[in-house]
């Protein structure tokens, strides 16, 4: 399992580069508008979204696992616990099909709990988790 951290940034290119330098490190996918990077020290996943008007830089955070039991899990918890702000939804986001479910911290910052199903679909979603 690692942390996601995903950020709006004001400029993709010089976000890339800034990140690239700080954990020495390329990124796993770069597209239009959008990069993550998939570190495993520190375990992170970066997302950047390109959002120069975006009112806060911090778009979202998250938890990945790597495995569908760790999951299932997670979404028992969640909804044991009345933290499920989402049903659980497998669905493409974020140029990957995702199997996950969404929770709203008490200041409004959105979590999601994941699983990635497919790195490379060959259907893309124009809306990410921004």
């Amino acid at each position: 399992m690692r942390l996601q951290l995903a950020l709006n940034v004001s400029n993709l290119d010089q976000a890339v580069s800034y990140y690239s330098r700080l954990f020495g490190a390329k990124p796993h996918k770069q597209r239009p508008g959008y990069a993550n990077f998939s570190l495993d020290e520190p375990p992170l996943k970066l997302v950047l979204f390109e959002n120069p008007a975006a009112s806060e830089r911090i778009n979202h955070l998250g938890v990945e696992v790597f495995d569908k039991p760790d999951l299932d899990k997670a979404v028992e918890r969640l909804q044991s616990e009345g933290l499920a702000a989402t049903a659980r939804a497998t669905g493409v986001c974020c140029h990957a099909e995702q199997d996950k479910i969404w929770s709203v911290g008490p200041d409004g910052e959105r979590w999601e709990w994941y699983q990635i199903v497919d790195d490379a679909p060959k259907t893309q979603s124009a809306a990410c988790c921004a």
